[in-house]
């Protein structure tokens, strides 16, 4: 069975929150510290194409980073953002977990019980 890729911040309160939720509920996931392993460029346009609200899912627009950065992200290119958020992924919102098909962003318990369950059912068609 693939694992869930979990992408954290150890300071972030929502990471720790689905960290200890996962744990709870047994859940198989890889961590990646999302700043001392960013998601590449191709991981970063692989998680856009499992976006519902496209960039806007992924950048953390109210963060202190993004507000000292002064730039408009929608006159921006798409390569040209996704090369952004792997230079500076502390502009991403956290946590990122992902499946490889679904993809959940930020600590919402009904997002992640549909994602392990997806995960379970999965599992359990294999045998």
């Amino acid at each position: 069975m693939e694992r869930i890729m979990f992408f954290t911040y150890p300071s972030c309160t929502s990471c720790r929150k689905t960290k200890k939720w996962l744990k709870m509920q047994d859940v198989n996931f890889t961590e990646r510290h999302l700043f001392r392993d960013t998601p590449t460029y191709e991981e970063m346009l692989q998680l856009l194409t499992m976006t519902t609200e496209g960039i806007d899912e992924l950048l953390a627009k109210r963060s202190q980073e993004y507000k000292n950065l002064n730039v408009d992200v929608d006159n921006m290119s798409l390569s040209e953002v996704v090369q952004l958020l792997t230079e500076q992924p502390r502009l991403l919102r956290r946590p990122i977990l992902t499946d490889g098909k679904k993809l959940v962003v930020g600590y919402n318990e009904s997002a992640l019980k549909n994602l392990v369950k997806r995960k379970k059912r999965t599992s359990s068609l294999v045998g």
